[in-house]
């Protein structure tokens, strides 16, 4: 049996550990609103996750935190922890590493898990879910939801169904059953663009799609048709794929949108700097050094441009980083156009280590320095110190 473990309000939970005066109240992790003196927002950037409170007020992840402060005003805008998300997240991993002969992460608040052939040792799955859940909500103060199923498709819908803090199992050979009633937005990948096209054609559940056959689907939505109709048969993969976690991670990158459009190259490179010292210390974090730089700018007119450069040997050092970032930024900057965003993002990794690369003596202390920064900042703060732009 395949278990979806989906933490439930993921980013929401974590803030309300770390400030339990969240608790209860409409919380939503994002942009800052900027609301003028008249009431109104004028800031950018969409929501990141909204607590269940908020939800009630039609607001959802992906919403322009405009439309969110308008549907929601007392709503509590917050930036987000993104260090503390990635924390937790390895905390629950590793409790889940404890059991489950086969884990993958999918994302940072999901993991698919197999128990096939483990129910002599763990008993019945529903019962085990529930410790599982149990343990994570004692050990992390965690709240999730869980789906058991034969597949991964129906166990990720499964998870869904009794959020939060539900346990779903659906018995072999009852996928169809289970799937029938369900609204199709409920298959994991069908949108609002393709809920509506469904819904246009006269598909409002799962079971209306399944009754229908696969051929009409194929002509009507292509090679993404079939598996719509698959999904609907209660078909999916029944094989994980674990990775090792230096794998799992791609890139690491962070972006800012202003407020107010600019043209003042100081102002986007001292953001550019902020956004490097994040992404660095993350690296460090990891132990990782990363091959490649990659900035991403966007004007006001929407026009879009990331430009990349390969470093000589990885690194994690923020002044290395900024100066590869700030280089292609300076290139790459040639229209007379305010910036609305500027990006950078990391990638290509491997592991830091002190005896592979043969540090020279200052590159030994300069790490050595890195690595101390860290410790203070972890502890009070990125705020605490910065370091000097030039």
């Amino acid at each position: 049996m395949l278990f979806h473990l989906d933490l439930d309000a993921f980013f929401i939970s974590v803030e309300r550990i770390l400030d339990p005066s969240l608790e209860g109240k409409p919380v939503i992790v994002g942009a800052d609103p900027k609301v003028d003196a008249y009431g109104q927002p004028h800031g950018r950037g969409v929501v990141a996750a909204c607590s269940y409170e908020t939800r009630e007020f039609g607001v959802r992840s992906g919403m322009p935190v405009r439309q969110a402060y308008q549907l929601c005003p007392t709503g509590l805008f917050i930036h987000g922890s993104h260090k503390e998300y990635s924390r937790f997240s390895r905390a629950v991993k590793n409790i889940l590493e404890r059991y489950a002969p086969v884990l993958e992460q999918a994302s940072i608040d999901e993991f698919y898990l197999d128990f096939t052939g483990c129910e002599r040792i763990y008993g019945h799955p529903y019962f085990f879910a529930s410790r599982i859940q149990a343990e994570i909500k004692r050990e992390l103060h965690l709240p999730c939801s869980i789906g058991i199923a034969s597949n991964k498709f129906v166990a990720k819908v499964a998870s869904d169904y009794a959020k939060p803090e539900g346990i779903t199992f659906v018995v072999p050979h009852q996928e169809v059953e289970f799937l029938s009633p369900l609204p199709v937005q409920a298959m994991p990948g069908v949108g609002e663009v393709t809920q509506r096209e469904l819904n246009a054609r006269g598909f409002y559940t799962i079971g209306q799609v399944a009754n229908t056959s696969s051929e009409y689907f194929q002509i009507a939505f292509g090679k993404w048709g079939k598996a719509i109709h698959d999904h609907a048969l209660g078909k999916g993969t029944e094989f994980l794929i674990p990775h090792d976690e230096r794998h799992e991670q791609k890139s690491i990158s962070r972006e800012e949108t202003y407020g107010t459009d600019t043209t003042d190259k100081r102002i986007v490179e001292k953001t550019l700097f902020e956004l490097v010292e994040d992404v660095c210390n993350t690296l460090r974090e990891n132990n990782w050094m990363a091959r490649t730089v990659s900035i991403k700018l966007r004007y006001s007119d929407f026009v879009t441009l990331t430009r990349a450069q390969t470093l000589n040997k990885p690194d994690n050092d923020d002044k290395i980083i900024y100066n590869t970032a700030v280089e292609l930024f300076r290139k790459a900057y040639t229209r007379r156009v305010s910036i609305r965003l500027i990006g950078v993002q990391l990638t290509n990794f491997c592991e830091s280590s002190e005896q592979e690369l043969l540090f020279s003596t200052i590159e030994e202390k300069r790490q050595k320095l890195l690595k101390s920064i860290d410790k203070i900042r972890a502890k009070y703060g990125m705020e605490i110190v910065r370091y000097g732009v030039a």
